[in-house]
């Protein structure tokens, strides 16, 4: 077509008739380009993006969000550009300059576009909960840092006029440097593929980390750290690779199970511990957790004691109930009987080794709730039930003196 608008103009007998054949090619590229783009972004995309948002499909919906479609249209626009330049314009360096710009163009956009597409896939596994489980964020990062690496080398040959493979034999003498630049998205990509394939961290994990002053809920997994929402709202960032060099406690194993343990004691004044007489007896028996216990370890004392002959005058012979293992046996069975308390889990009421505070009564046993706000009423209500009930077995709860209690020794009141 140049040729012949060329030949045509030269009949005429137009003057500088290479030069305005130069000129209306121009126009005419520019005119097509402009047509081309307003078809493709204002009649198809257009259209499709529309279809798209109103699909049922979640991946669609996701892929309507993105400007994938966009950057792909302006990679295909300056592919047909440069193949017009080709086509229209004849040999020469500004021809071969503008078609290098339209390549530069061309990788710009095609690597934007395959941002998108990654950024889509990504999105798409976080709305279907399927990000949860494995580091999306971390091996998209991976892909992009990759990818931007190899565009960047891509453009380096075009504008020196080199072959790629030149420049990547180059490269390869600066593997050492290229290792210690980017020393910390490789161990975070390490770091990310061993976490997901041992399933030891997943976004929305209960993360404990002392060191690094993290515990919170897990919100980003990326190439190079993870981010912790701490319990008091704020973030706390770490090395992706240092979950796997340093130690952290996971608690999403007790999550899953349903149940949260409360492990905690109370202190007894061991002056408080004595053997049960008949009256007191008699008063516990008013309890109906206490009423089968009672009768079953009176029975098994009173046989005990009959078949040894043993005279129960004197509390030093015999077997005989006493207010601290009585009391045990109650919280067992208040335990048992609360509908707050799982009774699948391990569930007792042991004594530890005494000391200095008196003895400890140890409560060992999981709540069905793992709700943290409802697990710490759980465990209030129980401790406060403890602390009440104490006095009723005649035992006293073990607490240091305060200022107060000095003063009213110092002054002789009861």
């Amino acid at each position: 077509m140049r040729e012949q608008l060329l030949q045509w103009l030269i009949r005429q007998g137009y003057p500088h008739s290479d030069f305005i054949v130069n000129l209306v090619m121009i126009a005419l590229i520019i005119l097509t380009t402009l047509l081309l783009h307003a078809a493709i972004h204002y009649g198809i995309f257009r259209f499709i993006g529309k279809k798209l948002a109103e699909s049922k499909l979640i991946f669609f919906n996701v892929l309507a969000e993105q400007r994938l479609f966009t950057h792909l249209a302006l990679t295909i626009q300056g592919v047909l550009l440069a193949v017009q330049l080709r086509i229209w314009l004849p040999a020469s360096e500004w021809r071969e300059g503008l078609i290098t710009l339209t390549q530069i163009w061309c990788l710009i956009f095609g690597l934007l576009a395959v941002f998108a597409l990654l950024d889509t896939l990504q999105t798409y596994l976080f709305r279907r909960n399927l990000g949860q489980h494995f580091p999306v964020r971390g091996l998209v990062q991976t892909v992009k840092l990759i990818a931007s690496i190899g565009i960047a080398i891509l453009l380096v040959s075009l504008l020196l006029g080199q072959s790629p493979l030149i420049l990547l034999s180059g490269l390869g003498a600066m593997t050492a440097v290229l290792m210690l630049v980017f020393k910390d998205p490789i161990l975070g990509l390490v770091a990310g593929i061993q976490l997901s394939a041992n399933r030891m961290l997943n976004i929305g994990d209960w993360l404990e980390m002392p060191k690094y002053g993290a515990d919170g809920s897990v919100t980003d997994i990326g190439l190079t750290t993870v981010k912790v929402q701490n319990w008091d709202n704020t973030v706390t960032t770490l090395p992706t690779y240092a979950l796997i060099s340093d130690s952290f406690k996971n608690w999403r194993a007790m999550s899953e199970s349903g149940g949260r343990r409360i492990k905690r004691a109370v202190y007894l004044d061991s002056n408080s511990v004595h053997f049960l007489n008949g009256q007191e007896i008699a008063h516990l028996r008013q309890s109906r957790l206490l009423t089968d216990y009672l009768d079953s370890r009176q029975q098994s004392i009173r046989e005990f004691n009959e078949s040894h002959q043993i005279d129960n005058q004197s509390y030093l012979n015999g077997r005989h109930l006493t207010n601290l293992g009585t009391f045990r046996a109650y919280l067992q069975q208040y335990l048992e009987h609360s509908r707050h308390i799982r009774k699948d889990m391990t569930l007792m009421v042991r004594q530890l080794d005494a000391g200095d505070k008196g003895i400890p009564l140890e409560i060992y046993c999981f709540t069905n709730t793992v709700v943290w706000a409802e697990y710490e009423g759980i465990q209030a209500d129980i401790f406060d039930h403890i602390f009440a009930v104490a006095g009723e077995f005649g035992l006293r709860i073990y607490q240091a003196p305060s200022g107060y209690d000095m003063q009213v020794m110092g002054s002789g009141k009861d």
